[in-house]
């Protein structure tokens, strides 16, 4: 790998922040201009909700397989196509004359989101070494990302109610545009980390087919018109989970592997990816019914569900950013993640009193707590899984952490959907169903806790005579 100029790591760390703003901004930017969406195509929210799942599919699924062809190719390669694909799919996005083709332009920004973020944290990992740096590094992530989140919101509320829906596509385009040049100049370039290896084709197309199924049929699953009973849900986790099983076949017979078995059962790697699983879900699944909850039951419009995110946004910014690090660097990351989990069981369970008669106040407590949960868990998740990454494995670390929080929001969208649907459709059956959800949201808190239990807190570098990173 070619080390980064001194003169050039602060440039290069500002890219790699708005590649995640970028991918952050764009889910939580449409996810709150849907409603506008839906009455702009005569759609049902079913079909609708494709707008945002057509996005995650390929995020989920191409993920791992990118991370790793950046390794093996290069990162700033597989970075720059990823932000070429991302610029061109949101301005055909904004063009889209029809519902379907909004939904494959989004198919295809989450092609480029997976090839642009991915790479990003493989090149931050091998920017920062193993420590306090790389811990500061990962909680200014964290704030970039609930940065990126509040912006979307209160973006996609002011672009939607002000210059329609198809601004929240076109904001995109110069930014991509401007990052890409940039990049293009002053990102660390060089070949592939792994030398005279070529990309396990069998392991990438059983892996990436696999995880797109799951989350087609996840998707499917959080569809209240389908649910886990229709055959479009079953048949499709049926299909994946046997593709995902000849994945583990492949990569246990290959000479070169997408992802080595044993670089998952290492170390904190497991239960690291298995509380990134859950930490997403949570996340993703009580924002989604909390923002339900406020348009659909409070009546409020998509710039006040928009305004009210600010507060828990606000949270993570500050705390991930800049309190997250410190709490990590004192009581390392499994202390940080059994807290961290405990905040969120104990915020989520306090949103549980809500009703139709309720109001935005009595949502701000649980909300705070839940955040200020959240804002610890995303970079002592981040830190404990790629502790003790080996050179030429910073692509598949990032590969395998972004696929378990990706795979999170589907999981838990699923999940948490299909318990509020099992409840009458009326209005004060929406809010039980609602209020169902959230205690289940709760669940996943506690199982996070326990998972955390039993995580191995890998002795950090920093405190075994290693010198620390230059300042």
């Amino acid at each position: 790998m070619n080390e980064t100029p001194v003169s050039h790591a602060r440039l290069t760390f500002a890219l790699i922040i708005v590649a995640f703003f970028m991918d952050t901004i764009d889910a939580s930017i449409v996810q709150v201009a849907l409603p506008t969406i839906r009455n702009a195509f005569g759609a049902s929210i079913a079909d609708s909700q494709w707008a945002f799942g057509a996005y995650a599919i390929p995020l989920a699924g191409f993920t791992m397989l990118m991370g790793r062809a950046g390794d093996v190719y290069g990162q700033k390669e597989i970075f720059i196509a990823g932000l070429a694909v991302f610029v061109v799919a949101s301005f055909s996005g904004g063009l889209a004359p029809s519902l379907l083709s909004l939904v494959i332009s989004r198919l295809i920004q989450g092609i480029g989101a997976a090839m642009t973020t991915v790479t990003a944290f493989a090149i931050l990992i091998g920017l920062y070494p193993e420590g306090p740096r790389r811990n500061k590094a990962l909680g200014y992530i964290t704030a970039v990302l609930s940065g990126g989140f509040a912006a979307g919101a209160v973006a996609g509320g002011v672009l939607t109610t002000f210059l329609g829906w198809r601004s929240v596509m076109f904001v995109n385009v110069p930014i991509g545009i401007v990052t890409a040049l940039l990049c293009a100049r002053y990102l660390p370039g060089g070949k592939g980390w792994l030398q005279n290896q070529h990309l396990d084709i069998p392991g990438a197309l059983t892996v990436t087919s696999g995880m797109i199924l799951l989350v087609y049929g996840l998707t499917n699953a959080a569809n209240p018109t389908l649910g886990f009973g229709s055959a479009w849900t079953t048949v499709p986790l049926l299909v994946s989970a046997g593709v995902l099983g000849a994945f583990l076949l492949v990569e246990s017979r290959s000479k070169g592997p997408l992802m080595p078995l044993g670089f998952i059962r290492g170390g904190s790697v497991l239960n690291a990816n298995a509380l990134a699983l859950v930490l997403t879900s949570i996340i993703g699944g009580v924002g989604i019914i909390i923002t339900y909850y406020y348009q659909y039951v409070l009546g409020y419009s998509p710039l006040y569900a928009a305004l009210f995110v600010l507060p828990p946004a606000l949270i993570l910014f500050f705390v991930g950013g800049w309190g997250a690090s410190r709490f990590v660097n004192r009581f390392r990351a499994r202390r940080s993640l059994i807290f961290s989990f405990a905040l969120l069981a104990i915020g989520v369970l306090m949103l549980t009193p809500i009703s139709a008669q309720g109001s935005y106040l009595t949502t701000v407590p649980g909300l705070l707590v839940w955040a200020i949960g959240a804002s610890i868990g995303f970079p002592a998740v981040n830190i404990a899984a790629v502790a003790g990454t080996k050179h030429g494995e910073e692509g598949l670390a990032s590969g395998v952490v972004n696929t378990s929080f990706r795979m999170g929001f589907p999981v838990g969208l699923a999940l948490l959907l299909t318990v509020a649907n099992v409840f009458d459709p009326a209005p004060t059956g929406i809010v039980a169903g609602f209020q169902a959800a959230l205690l289940a949201g709760a669940l996943l808190g506690v199982l996070g806790f326990f998972i955390a239990l039993r995580l191995k807190d890998v002795k950090p570098s920093w405190n075994q005579g290693a010198n620390p990173a230059p300042q």
